[in-house]
């Protein structure tokens, strides 16, 4: 059975698209758009588009048909949550465990996972990917947002674009990098030669890396890296760019006997929190296997 929801604008000159984002937050964003498209939602009982600004006392009624069944499973995989409030979860995201389902990967991701934990994050969006505000590689580990509900994913996602979370990242690369501490710019789009790929083309899209040798050891280089900008494999594509290859990384760095992954692992996450505005950082150390590496190379 249809749910009808009826509200009266408080403010003037709000988007009706954000207006009722902020009313019925369980609900996302593309999901609202889609329903006042199919003319869901209307204003002053007139079929409006998404981009109207509301007057102070317009009636608007959203009626919501039930949803399309989730294709989505919920599965018990043990996750380490480092923060949960109302809003949103920060997981250490394990090596080896993919994000959200693709295909290739149809289950046993982190999405799968969060279901189980928080079975309402299903309604929150019709896509594969509800709650995800960022990525990580399946074989990066470390700190990974996680929204609860659309409003929480938009002002995460707008963080984002805007680029102000702080990202930092723990590398190890083939090669004493020098100079000790830089920046690499180089736009970065598909690989001309080889669509699964990415590299460095000249209409690529902006990228820009900073890093910090934090110590060479010997024939290698640990690095802190902070990606500015949120390219599909920024950090394997510009430090393999730039002559120093990620370690273990199979697709654009060297191999090693000592590891069966690549040594990019996510050690720190700063954002403002969506409730209050409050800037909160948190970390990951590093997981015994990339540890152990480090001292196998010694």
């Amino acid at each position: 059975m249809d749910k009808v929801y009826n509200f009266v604008a408080d403010e003037p000159g709000v988007r009706l698209d954000r207006y009722v984002c902020e009313r019925l937050a369980e609900l996302s964003r593309t999901r609202i758009q889609r329903l006042i498209a199919d003319g869901h939602i209307t204003v002053n009982e007139q079929v409006a588009k998404a981009g109207l600004k509301l007057n102070a006392g317009d009636r608007l009624k959203v009626i919501l048909p039930p949803a399309p069944p989730s294709p989505l499973t919920p599965e018990a995989i043990p996750l380490n949550i480092i923060y949960e409030d109302d809003d949103l979860l920060v997981v250490d995201k394990p090596a080896g465990l993919t994000v959200h389902p693709a295909p290739g990967h149809p289950a046993h991701t982190l999405v799968n996972a969060i279901l189980a934990r928080f079975p309402r994050l299903a309604a929150l969006s019709d896509s594969l990917r509800p709650g995800i505000v960022h990525r990580l590689d399946r074989d990066t580990s470390g700190v990974m947002a996680v929204a609860k509900n659309s409003l929480a994913q938009t002002k995460l996602v707008e963080q984002f674009k805007a680029r102000s979370v702080a990202k930092t990242y723990l590398v190890l690369v083939k090669g004493r990098l020098t100079p000790e501490n830089g920046v690499i710019e180089a736009p970065i789009g598909r690989d001309p030669r080889d669509r699964k790929r990415m590299a460095v083309v000249t209409k690529g899209r902006e990228a820009r890396t900073e890093y910090r040798v934090i110590r060479y050891i010997g024939d290698y280089t640990l690095l802190e890296v902070r990606p500015e900008t949120g390219r599909t494999h920024q950090i394997r594509v510009h430090l393999s760019a730039i002559g120093y290859p990620v370690v273990g990384d199979k697709v654009y760095g060297v191999k090693s006997p000592f590891l069966s992954r690549q040594f990019i692992h996510a050690s720190r996450l700063g954002f403002h929190l969506p409730s209050t505005g409050e800037y909160m950082e948190f970390k990951s150390e590093l997981p015994p296997d990339l540890a152990q590496a480090l001292k196998d190379i010694a």
